[in-house]
């Protein structure tokens, strides 16, 4: 199954710059290294609901996330930061970029919004991702657009469902943007076709539980890996 997540994910990447310079500082051993600061910006699921208002960051895909980071760069001084917020939506999150995730000079940022941004409007919801995009490019910070993980009343494999058109942009503006892209989507698909049954994979409707955020690391952990490659 995970062989069949990572590869649907990997051929869903956005052709976007590599995060060689990030590799190469991630390399560094004492006394030539500094902390490398990652934030996950979003809503609830890279806090870590699971049933609100149980909170389990320690079973969140920004903290299997920064594990595997850790077993791939074991002299690295790595440090996760989640900005997110139960509830919120982009347009919001946009609103305070600036202040809540620029401020703590990330040397790269992941963004995951769509699960609230449904019941916004479509031109808004985009324009507070291009904000968020333009602002991390203006301060030089890569930046790494999360397609989002399911919902039980939700099918990311139909084109027309609501959910599946906002990952359908959020691939879009990664690719006219040119960032890079996590497609969590893709990699939740092919978990669900794999015989997975959804309800494995989540704690409520809109909430994954552990292994929910397993599916989404592993599709963030392999955007990482194929974006720090070296070049053939």
């Amino acid at each position: 199954m995970k062989t069949l997540t990572l590869l649907l994910a990997t051929a869903t990447l956005a052709s976007a710059a590599p995060l060689t310079d990030l590799d190469t500082e991630l390399k560094k051993t004492w006394p030539n290294n500094r902390t490398v600061n990652i934030v996950f910006h979003g809503h609830s699921v890279p806090s870590g609901y699971f049933v609100a208002p149980d909170v389990r960051p320690f079973e969140s895909y920004p903290h299997f996330f920064h594990r595997d980071l850790k077993q791939r760069y074991p002299n690295a001084v790595v440090n996760v930061i989640t900005t997110s917020i139960g509830g919120e939506n982009s347009i919001p999150g946009a609103a305070r970029f600036q202040a809540d995730v620029l401020k703590h000079k990330p040397d790269l940022i992941f963004i995951d919004y769509a699960l609230n941004d449904r019941s916004q409007d479509a031109a808004a919801v985009e324009t507070a991702w291009r904000s968020m995009i333009t602002a991390a490019k203006t301060a030089g910070v890569p930046v790494v657009l999360c397609t989002p993980t399911g919902d039980t009343r939700e099918d990311l494999s139909d084109p027309a469902n609501r959910l599946r058109v906002l990952a359908d942009m959020i691939r879009r503006l990664a690719s006219e943007e040119d960032v890079l892209l996590a497609d969590v989507s893709a990699a939740w698909v092919a978990e669900l076709q794999s015989g997975t049954p959804q309800a494995d994979l989540h704690s409520t409707a809109n909430h994954p539980n552990a292994a929910g955020h397993r599916v989404a690391a592993d599709a963030i952990l392999q955007s990482f890996v194929s974006a720090t490659e070296d070049s053939p």
